[in-house]
């Protein structure tokens, strides 16, 4: 699931991720309850069947739980803000009850690195959301340069097209270029710094194509990512 919000005294409307139909919403009867409280959590993987008299109204989820993801995450502040930031950013930049199943497969491989506390999940969020902007229509272009047509040492993204860009080729323009980090090239692990170059990088174009045209903020939970690894990075740079 992405969100639940209060409607009511007592119910829930619940958004969820689907494999068949994409972000859907639903209300959820007794869903500000304690006892319902606990699974309607971001990054819960429940089964839902979803009843209305007509398509189009918002219907209603009877639920159980999966797994409870949240809960596997809960004591470690780095997995569950990417848990948080993955589900509000699918939350935000969907279309409602449009299908994208390997943005699903992509989502469900991460919440298990995440609960399996797999070394690689740092790098693999950053693909992930990289691949929501290409399942929204706006992926970057990071396998030649953008000048050269070469596929070696390409160190830089241009913000405007999305392009990656080589070191040799990037030289006149440096500081107007976004860094790409050598894991997005195919090139080694990611260490922090790397990270917060991935994020920024996919920061930038969530912002431009998705966030700002419809007047969003960034999921508070993706900005706390940010900041704990640039806390990290820091502390690896110092002498």
């Amino acid at each position: 699931m992405l969100a639940a919000r209060r409607h009511g005294e007592s119910d829930a409307i619940l958004i969820l991720f689907t494999f068949e139909h994409g972000r859907h919403a639903g209300l959820v009867r007794g869903g500000a309850s304690r006892r319902l409280r606990p699974l309607l959590q971001p990054g819960n993987r429940l089964a839902c069947t979803w009843r209305a008299r007509l398509a189009e109204h918002l219907g209603r989820y009877t639920l159980e739980p999966l797994r409870l993801y949240a809960a596997t995450v809960l004591d470690e502040p780095l997995p569950l803000a990417a848990l948080g930031a993955a589900c509000g950013l699918l939350e935000l930049g969907l279309g409602e009850r449009d299908p994208h199943p390997t943005l699903y497969a992509a989502l469900l491989a991460l919440l298990d690195r995440l609960a399996q506390r797999d070394p690689t999940w740092p790098a693999d969020y950053v693909r992930f959301e990289l691949l929501l902007l290409a399942e929204a229509g706006f992926g970057l272009d990071l396998g030649r340069c953008a000048l050269t047509g070469s596929d070696r040492d390409l160190a830089f993204v241009s913000p405007r097209s999305g392009r990656a860009v080589s070191r040799q080729a990037a030289a006149p323009w440096v500081g107007r270029l976004l860094p790409l980090p050598p894991f997005l090239a195919g090139v080694g692990g990611a260490d922090a710094r790397q990270i917060v170059d991935g994020l920024r990088l996919s920061g930038h174009f969530l912002r431009r194509y998705i966030l700002d045209p419809a007047d969003r903020a960034m999921p508070p939970a993706r900005d706390r990512l940010l900041a704990m690894y640039q806390r990290l990075a820091e502390g690896e740079e110092r002498p």
